[in-house]
């Protein structure tokens, strides 16, 4: 049993280690149909060899991974990015987003463009968006749910989100949207990402106070600018 603990603590796994392991066990100790053993001997070395080319893919995986990682943070815009919580060391925001400042002129059209703020279009039968990145939509989901253990801002804002009666996928969305604004600004300002500035309201009245602006700032040094709210 410790055996297979141990291969599943290798393999990454944190939760239901010894649930699984007792299930791996019970299943390798039942009667399972067998082959004669010529036909046993040559399935075990074709498994060995497909072992072998796995081991290879995820070694190179790894390189390719480190290789990324050293560039983007070698990057100028590295440092904004990393200042933001649950962005990670990892270039696929920058890399679908570009570095090019006149990209994007407005949060709006970045926005639009990642999917957090879809431009639509109306049909005959329902609205849909003109275009959208899947990947930058896709990551930055990933983003604003890895935000909410980096940050009690985001945290806070995800469950008035929630309290206020939207799905897990709605809060999301609205988080990453306020996030992306918060991050174009920084970007183009050339300054860090700030907790107080970016979630400086905790209490749902005040929330409810706020005017809605359409850009802003959630920087350090972005005084007097406002902050996205939707």
């Amino acid at each position: 049993m410790w055996k297979l603990t141990a291969m599943l603590r290798r393999a990454g796994r944190r939760r239901g280690i010894e649930t699984d392991a007792e299930r791996l066990q019970q299943l390798f100790r039942e009667e399972a149909p067998r082959q004669v053993p010529l036909v046993e001997e040559a399935m075990g070395k074709q498994a060995l060899s497909l072992l072998l080319h796995l081991d290879a893919a995820c070694e190179a995986v790894d390189d390719l991974a480190s290789a990324t990682e050293e560039a983007f943070r070698s990057h100028q815009d590295a440092a904004i990015m990393l200042s933001f919580p649950g962005i990670g060391p990892q270039a696929r925001t920058l890399g679908e987003m570009g570095d090019g400042r006149s990209r994007f002129a407005t949060a709006g059209g970045l926005k639009a463009y990642a999917g957090s703020a879809p431009i639509t279009r109306q049909t005959s039968l329902r609205r849909m968006p003109v275009r959208k990145n899947n990947r930058l939509n896709h990551v930055g989901h990933l983003w604003a749910f890895a935000s909410l253990s980096g940050s009690s801002g985001a945290d806070a804002h995800y469950r008035r989100r929630r309290a206020g009666g939207e799905w897990h996928m709605q809060a999301l969305r609205h988080l990453f949207n306020q996030m992306l604004g918060q991050l174009h600004h920084c970007l183009l300002a050339r300054i860090p990402f700030d907790e107080v500035i970016a979630f400086p309201l905790q209490s749902p009245s005040q929330q409810e106070r706020l005017p809605r602006k359409q850009d802003g700032a959630a920087c350090s040094g972005a005084t007097g600018e406002t902050i996205i709210r939707s």
